[in-house]
């Protein structure tokens, strides 16, 4: 094998099969076709032989009869035609293809290089089985190969059962399919696009519309922006304020700040902090989305942790433009007027500058449903659903849970005074069906 050819791993090119069968016809060695289109000699044997095509073959002719019994033959009425004479001298396709005492006349030349007729000089005369290579049809039947070759599923119908029964209840509950190969991918045997394959055939219990997310995003509409009135909120509390805060002292957590609401009436409403590093998400349920309930919560939570440690968990709060978030001062200071954090504000329409925590609201959307009212819930179902959602396995976090970094990076008495706990893997639920227990 020649250095060319050694380094030369690729299919064969339609070019390739043309110069084969030009090479074929001109009564060329193997060796020299080889060379040619830098391929290895055993490369074109394989070639020929997988691809040759046999009298009879589209667009082979038949060419007479072959059978080693053709001179002492004397049956006839194979085809119940009412024909005269034997069917040796049949015109219409030969006795070949009735008979079972037929025995071909093979030829040498088809045993052994070049196993065709290709350039064969008695080939217009000769009534044997005759083979051939074609450029085009070979090319033909290589990519009808390429689709039927990878058809199918490559699994047993044991270890495509055992799959179902793993992965189709963990769906039900709506964990996503990042969630269920953290926990079990080593179970799996199989990356998740073979997953979502099987699922786009059907072959398991759920379907695509079970999953949480399996849709297309309409491309987003470019909003007009206009420079922004510097309200008083705003004075020195913009994002590029914070990007110079948080640079300035990078030890510091950052903690994204939202609301989820339901239906469009006044009610009810979810504040949701997550502290970026960990990914990890606090819910607390708002009697109403106000100024005040906002405080509220933010007192709750000084009161609960002390001065020391909200300070040093709630150092930079990164929030929108709600109007439930204008008054950075009840926020910023106690009710003796201390600091006890910073507040920073996105740019009007630009939500992607506090992304992770609009990310996660994705899961409370599997919870709660948009324009679902939360008049019914209580901060007992507030806790629940954050129990949950921190409990999944995700791929920003290299398989781990939120949870399992909440416990390095948060203080431990930020969860214990919540009544936080980590869910089982195979037990999170991201349904409905969650606050129904």
């Amino acid at each position: 094998m020649t250095d060319i050819s050694k380094g030369n791993r690729k299919h064969m090119t339609l070019s390739d099969r043309i110069i084969i069968e030009q090479g074929l016809n001109q009564q060329m060695t193997f060796k020299s076709i080889a060379a040619s289109i830098e391929k290895d000699t055993s490369s074109i044997s394989k070639e020929i032989r997988r691809y040759l095509l046999w009298s009879g073959e589209d667009p082979v002719p038949y060419k007479g009869n072959d059978c080693v019994h053709y001179k002492t033959c004397t049956i006839d009425m194979l085809c119940m035609w009412d024909c005269p004479g034997y069917c040796k001298d049949c015109d219409r396709k030969g006795c070949n293809y009735y008979c079972n005492l037929f025995e071909s006349a093979s030829c040498g030349r088809l045993e052994s290089a070049p196993y065709v007729c290709n350039g064969c000089p008695a080939v217009g005369s000769c009534s044997k089985t005759h083979r051939f290579y074609f450029a085009e049809k070979a090319q033909k039947r290589y990519a009808e190969l390429l689709v039927s070759s990878r058809s199918g599923i490559n699994i047993s119908p044991e270890d495509l059962k055992a799959m179902n029964e793993l992965i189709s209840p963990l769906i039900r509950k709506g964990q996503p399919l990042s969630h269920i190969f953290s926990v079990h991918g080593n179970s799996l045997n199989c990356s998740r696009k073979t997953v979502y394959n099987y699922l786009d055939q059907g072959l398991f219990d759920v379907r695509n519309i079970d999953l949480p997310r399996r849709v297309r995003y309409k491309l987003r509409k470019q909003r007009w922006k206009e420079n922004p009135i510097m309200y008083d909120y705003r004075r020195r509390r913009t994002f590029k304020e914070f990007e110079k805060f948080s640079s300035a002292y990078p030890e510091y957590e950052v903690v994204e700040m939202d609301t989820v609401k339901g239906t469009r009436e006044a009610g009810k409403c979810l504040l949701t902090l997550l502290f970026r590093r960990s990914s990890f998400m606090l819910v607390f349920l708002l009697p109403s989305c106000t100024q005040k309930a906002v405080k509220d919560v933010f007192d709750f939570l000084y009161e609960q942790l002390g001065r020391r440690i909200f300070m040093k968990t709630f150092r930079i709060i990164l929030t929108d433009n709600g109007p439930e978030f204008k008054d950075p001062w009840s926020i910023e200071k106690d009710d003796k007027g201390r600091r006890r954090t910073f507040v920073f504000y996105c740019d009007p329409y630009v939500s992607n500058q506090k992304s992770r925590i609009e990310k996660n609201h994705e899961f409370i959307r599997y919870i709660i449903p948009k324009g679902r009212s939360m008049h019914n819930l209580t901060q007992d179902d507030a806790r629940l659903i954050m129990c949950h959602i921190n409990s999944v396995a995700r791929d920003s976090l290299n398989g781990q849970t939120p949870f399992d970094l909440a416990e390095l990076l948060i203080n431990k008495k930020v969860l214990r005074s919540l009544g936080l706990r980590k869910i089982s893997p195979d037990d999170v639920i991201l349904k409905p069906a969650l606050l129904k227990k």
